[in-house]
């Protein structure tokens, strides 16, 4: 049987989509287009009291056309049909009331002008009042139907198939669980109560669900109520409140430990059941939740075209989805992996139906195929997430790694000023600090070119260094979860090996925050808090399996690899940092750039190094030369970092 090809499949899931969401919008169209004649009927009907006089029953009925079109004219422009009317809440039913109330004005201003007019002349205003009150009350009434219904049902036992739950936490994040849960009608979870150790919210219920005691009182209440299940609702809670919360579930006797999403995480602003979902390793190790000035990113963002390059990755994927939370006119998805960009266009069209999304296949080493992306798209705000980020392998494969992550970021960064976008930010990393290897030479280039080419534009260029993110693709934590499976052993380099860690979430909601507020030519520095031992987290993880390290699981030390050393600096000795408006987020003070005409020279010759294939040792001579110029102390420095570590 033949496949059908991925760009294929995915035209037809699009047409899909659009099918069922224009199919949906028809028939609310159809259910208010009721209402809308219902409505008016019953307003000339309660103001001539029962009997309408022929003059004003034909009035009526020449009048419906118009008033059908105003209204259903203006409640597509209020986008009230984009609404899901399960989870309609207070902003939709005032959205859905402003909309009624611009619709009867406009049709009182309609009537007015059409005043002269014979079969119009003395149209009651009361009747507009009137009508107005029972399209409004109507079409909340159906609005709020199917949530009511549900409630109502959610009033009842629970289901006979349903698991019985413990709600963890019963904050603003555990309000929204239960209310997902009894608005899902308790099919899969039955919430039984909360746990929370704030003492005036013990005795109280929420939605009728009661808060029965602190969390240290779980395997009592687990035996008491049948609990199944530990719903976990703490999002911004420290990941030592998460663990202990996790061991006191596991010494229950509870294996089904559920947790909500970081708020980092709910990309749509309200939770969902399928929203609900396993806990990860990454929620109970060591880490520092973040705030974010959701404001003033949404001010950065909100109404522009923003380019994504490297979507198809671990930081790119993160990327588009969190951009698209904040309303770009439309989303342009850059990468050379096609499977990987199916998958998040699939990805992406659940959680945004609504928002415009652009899938584009291209390297951004072609020049041609970018400088045709960039001026037929012209995008206003470029992430640049795209790079080879393995370390070892970029040891073994530099000329690449040269390509993608210095000239592929030149390409990419004169095409962003030509197409006179409004900022380009550069995905940077700790290992373009005081670089030993390949892979963090090329990326402290690429910070060189950004930051030197976005003097005397109007482009602000910036570049945001951070350190290792929970959960990447290829980072330690798949690698542990996958070496468990297996029996183990865990494989760590060196006991003493350290690194800074963040969820993929959080770091890239720091990365928007820097955006928004960075000025060209500026580093940011995101606080990822203290380094954490390798060793640490494989002890870690061994345990969240339910295992003892060294016991059940052995570790072994395999040597660092090439281009590794023990810590990773987010800055250099000589940077230091200014503070910013964020607690999170700091400004490196940079030193001396090299002048344009210099480094443009220092990129030739890197350029005809890499064409020439002269090998490792020639190639990391030419990156140094950009990074440090004739200074060889410095040089110095690097090298013996190198053989230290």
């Amino acid at each position: 049987m033949r496949e059908i090809p991925a760009k294929s499949l995915n035209h037809i899931l699009s047409g899909c989509y659009r099918w069922v969401g224009y199919h949906r919008k028809a028939a609310f169209t159809l259910v208010d287009s009721i209402l809308i004649i219902i409505s008016m009927y019953m307003a000339f009907w309660s103001r001539f009291d029962g009997a309408i006089p022929q003059k004003y029953y034909n009035m009526m009925t020449l009048t419906l056309p118009l008033v059908l079109l105003i209204k259903l004219s203006i409640f597509h422009v209020f986008r009230i049909y984009r609404f899901i009317w399960r989870h309609i809440g207070l902003e939709e039913l005032l959205n859905t009331a402003f909309a009624s109330a611009v619709a009867s004005l406009s049709l009182a201003a309609m009537l007015f002008m059409f005043r002269t007019w014979t079969a119009l002349s003395g149209f009651p205003r009361s009747v507009i009042v009137i009508d107005f009150a029972f399209t409004l009350i109507g079409m909340m009434g159906v609005r709020l139907g199917k949530r009511s219904v549900r409630f109502l049902r959610s009033l009842r036992t629970s289901p006979p198939n349903s698991r019985r739950a413990i709600i963890v936490g019963a904050g603003t994040a555990g309000e929204m669980v239960v209310r997902a849960l009894l608005q899902d009608g308790g099919v899969i979870y039955w919430p039984v109560g909360f746990l929370d150790d704030d003492q005036n919210k013990q005795g109280l219920s929420i939605h009728g669900v009661p808060v029965l005691g602190p969390i240290s009182s779980l395997p009592a209440i687990v035996k008491l109520h049948s609990v199944e299940t530990v719903l976990i609702a703490m999002p911004s809670a420290p990941s030592r409140v998460i663990k202990k919360t996790v061991d006191v579930a596991r010494r229950s006797g509870i294996t089904d430990i559920k947790t909500v999403p970081f708020l980092s995480e709910l990309y749509a602003g309200q939770l969902r059941v399928s929203d609900i979902r396993e806990v990860r390793p990454e929620d109970v190790l060591p880490r520092e939740p973040v705030s974010v000035d959701l404001k003033a990113v949404e001010h950065f963002l909100k109404g522009k075209k923003v380019l994504v390059t490297g979507a198809a990755g671990s930081i790119g994927s993160e990327l588009c989805r969190q951009v698209l939370r904040f309303q770009p006119t439309e989303l342009l998805a850059l990468d050379f992996d096609e499977t990987g960009l199916f998958n998040l266009e699939n990805n992406l069209r659940n959680l945004f139906p609504d928002r415009t999304i652009k899938i584009i296949v291209g390297d951004i080493r072609d020049r041609d195929k970018m400088h045709s992306v960039f001026q037929r798209e012209h995008p206003e705000v470029v992430f640049h997430a795209a790079a080879y980020k393995h370390v070892p392998m970029m040891e073994a494969y530099p000329e690449e790694a040269v390509k993608t992550n210095v000239f592929g970021t030149k390409v990419l960064i004169e095409e962003t000023h030509k197409a006179g976008a409004e900022a380009f930010v550069l995905i940077s990393t700790d290992k373009a600090v005081n670089p030993v290897s390949i892979m963090g030479m090329t990326k402290r280039v690429a910070e060189v070119v950004t930051l030197t080419s976005g003097n005397g534009k109007t482009t602000r260029c910036i570049a945001v260094r951070f350190g290792n993110v929970l959960g990447s693709r290829g980072s330690v934590i798949p690698t542990f979860i996958e070496q468990i499976r297996r029996g183990g052993p865990v494989t760590v380099t060196h006991p003493d090996m350290e690194r800074y860690f963040m969820t993929i979430p959080e770091a890239v909601l720091l990365v928007l925050q820097a955006g928004a507020m960075g000025r060209t030519g500026e580093v940011f520095v995101l606080d990822m808090g203290k380094p954490v031992k390798i060793l640490d987290i494989a002890r870690e993880l061994i345990r969240f399996h339910g295992l003892e390290p060294d016991r059940d699981i052995p570790i072994v030390f395999t040597g660092i690899r090439p281009g590794e050393r023990l810590r990773e600096d987010l800055l250099t000795a000589e940077e230091g940092v200014s503070a910013t408006t964020h607690r999170q987020i700091y400004i490196a003070k940079m030193g001396n750039s090299l002048p344009k005409d210099v480094l443009q020279n220092r990129l030739e010759i890197l350029k005809d190094v890499v064409k020439k294939e002269a090998g490792r040792d020639t190639i990391k001579k030419a990156l140094m030369e950009i990074i440090y110029g004739h200074n060889m102390q410095d040089r110095m420095h690097v090298e013996h970092i190198g053989k230290v570590a």
